[in-house]
């Protein structure tokens, strides 16, 4: 399959790298087609690896990756040919980050609305999944380096397309996938980035995770 993956910097390099060690082929996106950071990845991923703007990507990819800074996905995607959207699964992995005011950011936007929301709104035509933000880039890819079982959300409107992305997920090494319902549960996974972020600091590691308990 196809990957397009809208940014060039860590999160988007991780991602895309597994993807093409997957077996898929993956475009990185950016605003300029000679970008330093994604013709350095490409290098680095073999021929399976390619780059182009971000409205190349997009074109190009059967799905979406919006692997942007949070605060500027809106922006990025108004870049693209809506047309190159229409239909497309949109796996939103970005965090409305603002750290306009140093360390620790706050969240630009919050508690009624977020950025999945938002994008979902403004590009009815996509279908928008949120998922992969409540962890480190490496353990997207990669959750064995948390010890234990712990679990990945995702929410959305379009059933079909949430299922597209749980596959993706187990492809990655996913074996527990919360699946929280519309696309409004957004709003809860964002606000779960401040209490990740002290987490971090606490254990001195960014391999930190989530695992829920019921009974």
């Amino acid at each position: 399959m196809r990957y397009a993956v809208l940014g060039t910097g860590m999160v988007g390099q991780t991602l895309g790298e597994k993807l093409v060690a997957l077996g898929h082929e993956v475009m990185m996106g950016s605003r300029t087609q000679d970008n330093e950071n994604a013709r350095a990845w490409a290098e680095r991923v073999g021929e399976s690896g390619k780059t182009g703007t971000f409205r190349d990507a997009a074109k190009f990819g059967d799905v979406v990756l919006n692997c942007t800074q949070g605060t500027a996905s809106l922006d990025v995607l108004r870049l693209l040919d809506r047309a190159d959207l229409a239909g497309k699964v949109l796996i939103d992995v970005a965090n409305p980050l603002d750290f306009s005011h140093g360390m620790p950011p706050s969240l630009a936007i919050c508690n009624t609305d977020s950025l999945g929301e938002s994008i979902q709104r403004e590009f009815a035509e996509a279908r928008v999944v949120k998922a992969l933000n409540t962890c480190n880039c490496r353990v997207m890819v990669d959750p064995g380096r948390v010890k234990g079982e712990h679990d990945v959300f995702v929410c959305g409107n379009d059933e079909s397309a949430k299922e597209h992305v749980k596959a993706l997920l187990r492809e990655f090494g996913w074996r527990s996938i919360i699946d929280l319902g519309n696309i409004t549960n957004a709003r809860a996974t964002e606000q779960m980035l401040p209490i990740w972020l002290s987490l971090s600091r606490v254990y001195g590691t960014y391999d930190v995770n989530f695992k829920i308990v019921h009974n």
